[in-house]
């Protein structure tokens, strides 16, 4: 097993998370053209908009963790917390949504890290059906909720990284921040610059159980 821990400013944290994701997921080519273009078994953009999703709408009241992990046949994100009141899994894929942490969320777009909102799941389902692979899972688990990125096993794909099928696969576990900030920052709407997100941390923890 490895196991490291990192912390930082918040929007660092979201970056590492990602791309401890995309150095451990295979990466293959396809032809364009004459070309060879070189992808990743999962679109990049939609594993980097779940991350900064997840951390959106967690629920720090829980102090638990979300979790990032990645199995030999999918990547899975879990964020403490389940769907908010009048949200549904059939509304989310319509491109309906409802912010848990909308000071946060205003953070974010302020630094291009976010999008308009409720695009997100529309354009996750539209990319993973262009890489043709099944259609993400949702799971609400009333405590918490769960996405599911099933990974290619097919031919389009040439692994260029082994990965070996361990059960647990490599996770990464985002560690709340401190409840009294999240706390402050769900009841009262306040503007925020990327200067007062850079003082914002999470410890950050790496398992890779092989």
């Amino acid at each position: 097993m490895d196991r490291r821990n990192y912390e930082g400013p918040l929007w660092k944290q979201v970056e590492e998370a990602v791309q401890f994701v995309l150095r451990n997921i295979r990466m293959g080519c396809r032809l364009e053209g004459v070309y060879r273009q070189d992808i990743y078994e999962l679109p990049p953009d939609s594993i980097r908009e779940l991350i900064v999703n997840a951390v959106m709408n967690c629920s720090y009241i829980q102090n638990s963790n979300i979790q990032v992990a990645i199995y030999d046949d999918r990547l899975e994100i879990t964020s403490p917390g389940g769907l908010l009141p009048g949200v549904t899994i059939e509304l989310m894929k319509e491109g309906f949504s409802k912010i848990r942490n909308r000071s946060l969320a205003n953070a974010f777009a302020y630094m291009n890290l976010v999008e308009a909102w409720g695009s997100g799941i529309p354009k996750l389902m539209q990319a993973m059906q262009e890489y043709g692979l099944r259609e993400p899972e949702f799971i609400d688990m009333e405590v918490a909720f769960r996405i599911n990125l099933y990974r290619g096993q097919n031919e389009v794909i040439e692994s260029k990284i082994e990965i070996m099928t361990s059960i647990m696969g490599q996770m990464i576990s985002i560690v709340s921040p401190i409840i009294s900030i999240m706390s402050l920052l769900t009841s009262i709407e306040i503007p925020m610059t990327p200067i007062m997100i850079s003082k914002m941390t999470l410890k950050f923890n790496c398992q890779n159980d092989l």
